[in-house]
């Protein structure tokens, strides 16, 4: 409600932003700009560090009963989503609960950033368990850069020893690591963005012969790992970004 004598264009527009350290940062910025009144949703307080001052946080998953509560207390007029490309069923669940309580929904895809130069070099794969069987046929050392939370995956198919695994410097991806049995020496913790110079003195110091990459876009550094993978004549695998339903 607005009180008497207030100016209605006065009162701020209630966003809800569904995010993580990349699209989520930038359009929490966006909004703040405009003098939106912005919440932001995340999986974890090491991606909360890197949100703008002055927007609101909650920190931890939420499943479509938890997000339906938290949206009709919060009760915004406009939800952006602006999680990962690959997180599917994050976005599914924006979006059906968006629709249960109609509220506009805007969904933040991130552009792709494949080049005519390195598109057939790749070897293309579905999804983990496909890029998991064709890394294994490969010979010699083999670097995941696809994240901590398919490492199992991996680990079932090739021997520890070969792998090498680049992942967030967060407890819980060292965790996960763990869990997979990675060598403890293979595990490099490191935050992003990656030069093209920094991959590819990787992929020297470690003797790397093939490479595992989603195709999570530009933001994801995507061309900085492949080009100077294949000037090494390093096998590139690289995960199909799942489609998105038309809105």
């Amino acid at each position: 409600s607005v009180a008497p004598g207030m100016d209605r264009e006065a009162v701020a527009m209630k966003t809800i932003i569904f995010g993580g350290t990349t699209e989520g940062r930038e359009q929490a910025a966006l909004a703040l700009a405009r003098g939106e009144d912005v919440r932001v949703s995340v999986t974890s307080e090491y991606a909360r560090q890197f949100l703008p001052q002055g927007a609101a946080c909650h920190v931890g998953a939420l499943d479509e009963a938890a997000m339906t509560a938290w949206l009709m207390q919060e009760r915004p007029e406009r939800i952006i989503d602006a999680t990962h490309p690959f997180a599917v069923r994050a976005t599914q669940t924006i979006r059906a609960c968006a629709d249960a309580l109609h509220i506009p929904y805007v969904r933040i895809e991130r552009a792709e950033d494949r080049r005519e130069s390195w598109d057939d070099a790749v070897t293309w794969a579905g999804n983990s368990e496909e890029a998991a069987a064709l890394a294994a046929r490969c010979k010699g050392n083999i670097l995941l850069t696809t994240g901590s939370h398919t490492l199992s995956v991996y680990a079932k198919v090739i021997k520890p020893e070969r792998l090498f695994v680049r992942v967030l410097p967060t407890h819980q991806a060292l965790d996960l690591c763990a869990a997979a049995g990675m060598v403890q020496s293979h595990i490099i913790a490191m935050q992003g963005p990656f030069s093209r110079a920094l991959n590819a003195a990787l992929y020297d110091q470690l003797h790397i012969r093939a490479m595992v990459s989603k195709d999570s876009g530009q933001p994801g550094g995507v061309a900085d790992k492949v080009l100077p993978a294949l000037e090494r004549g390093i096998d590139v695998i690289m995960i199909e970004r799942p489609k998105e339903d038309e809105r």
